[in-house]
């Protein structure tokens, strides 16, 4: 999903009114004889830090602990702290319309959940601030039952999405914790006000993942919570495992077991997204954007019409909002270029939803216009999807 200056996610019309630690031996006496004290393995041990325990043995013994030796005892906590990845559970709502995250904030935690989206760079939340007749039905964050809530006083927010829809309000920074991972001092932007589609949808709010250039928030932008934490992950990454009508899930940190032969192309962020350079058989070369907020693939015209001239019967429907065909219809499989690679959406989720009668809304629209192509969830659930902040690259793994 991308602000208005670009594109924002795709809702169809027809299809979319609803949317959007050790154990402990306690001392004992013991009978006379021998007897054996087992040792459990200790799940959490990260290695040693010899600098410690030579500051322990010290301290023991009366020795003065030394300057330096303190510095260096800091030093393996620092790069220890930096050793760190995490999942989270992202679960699709009516036909995988977007993905919901539990998300918890503030302290005691709060959990709401929601759209994750590397089409913009918003954290924003459903709020006690949000009228009430907007926020009935979803989880709200109510700063002020958490003591690590601050008031950023003059800061605002304002983002209208491609679809027109919007939300705006206020900002305090609090404590956000995804897949066990925490930031502290994040912003999280409380919506005062929001669009009815985002009033009648199923999600609390969202959380952008694009880059923080394009964050909303003034006088000043704030960082993405990616950004924030990239810095203490194992790697600077992470990875979109996005399923077809059951949970999937994003990994921060670490590339899953599952993604095998991963294929790199560099990212073009000078508009603030994950764009990079790609091409199709029926489309030639284009750039795209890979967008977990946007829920088809949108491409130009020229391509869209390419694809649909391959399934008999398939017509542009404007009443029934784009492409569609007979349900029973076998669609091609599309394929697009990854670096030197290739990445195959088979057919099959290419057939998005019903339309009417016997109908069927096909997964790839036209973009409107746009000259990029967004690849929303329609292509990235056929892959793994690496988002690498580090080396500014999207990585593509084909699923099996």
């Amino acid at each position: 999903m991308q602000p208005t200056n670009t594109f924002g996610s795709f809702l169809v019309a027809v299809l979319s009114a609803s949317v959007a630690a050790g154990s402990v031996i306690p001392g004992m006496a013991q009978p006379q004889g021998s007897f054996e004290v087992k040792r459990a393995a200790n799940k959490g041990f990260t290695g040693r830090n010899g600098p410690l325990a030579l500051a322990r043995a010290y301290h023991k013994y009366g020795v003065p602990v030394s300057k330096t030796l303190l510095k260096a005892i800091d030093n393996v906590h620092a790069s220890r702290g930096k050793r760190s990845n995490g999942i989270a559970t992202a679960t699709p709502d009516k036909d995988d319309l977007e993905y919901l995250v539990p998300v918890q904030i503030g302290t005691p935690a709060q959990t709401l959940n929601l759209d994750f989206d590397t089409g913009s760079s918003d954290l924003w939340v459903f709020s006690t601030e949000t009228d009430a007749g907007s926020s009935k039905g979803h989880d709200i964050y109510n700063p002020r039952k958490s003591t690590s809530a601050k008031k950023m006083h003059g800061a605002t927010w304002q983002i209208t999405y491609g679809d027109q829809s919007s939300s705006s309000g206020d900002v305090y920074t609090d404590t956000v914790t995804v897949g066990g991972l925490t930031v502290q001092n994040q912003a999280v932007e409380s919506a005062q006000q929001v669009s009815q589609e985002f009033a009648t949808g199923k999600n609390d709010g969202l959380l952008g993942l694009a880059f923080s250039s394009i964050n909303t928030v003034k006088p000043t932008s704030q960082k993405t919570w990616f950004d924030n934490i990239s810095g203490n992950l194992d790697s600077p990454l992470f990875v979109a495992d996005l399923k077809h009508n059951t949970p999937g899930s994003y990994i921060f940190g670490s590339i899953p077991h599952g993604a095998k032969n991963v294929l790199y192309a560099p990212v073009d962020n000078s508009q603030g997204f994950w764009q990079f350079s790609t091409g199709s058989d029926i489309g030639g070369n284009f750039n795209a954007i890979a967008d977990t907020g946007t829920t088809l693939l949108l491409a130009s015209d020229d391509l869209v019409q390419a694809y649909y001239q391959k399934v008999p019967g398939a017509t542009n429907d404007q009443q029934q909002g784009g492409y569609i065909f007979d349900c029973s219809s076998k669609l091609p499989d599309f394929s697009f270029t990854v670096g030197s690679g290739k990445i195959t959406v088979p057919g099959s989720l290419i057939n998005y939803a019903t339309a009417s009668g016997s109908k069927c809304f096909g997964g790839i629209q036209s973009s409107g216009g746009l000259d990029f192509a967004i690849f929303g969830d329609i292509a990235l659930k056929a892959a793994y999807v690496v988002f690498d902040g580090g080396k500014n690259q999207v990585g593509w793994a084909q699923k099996s």
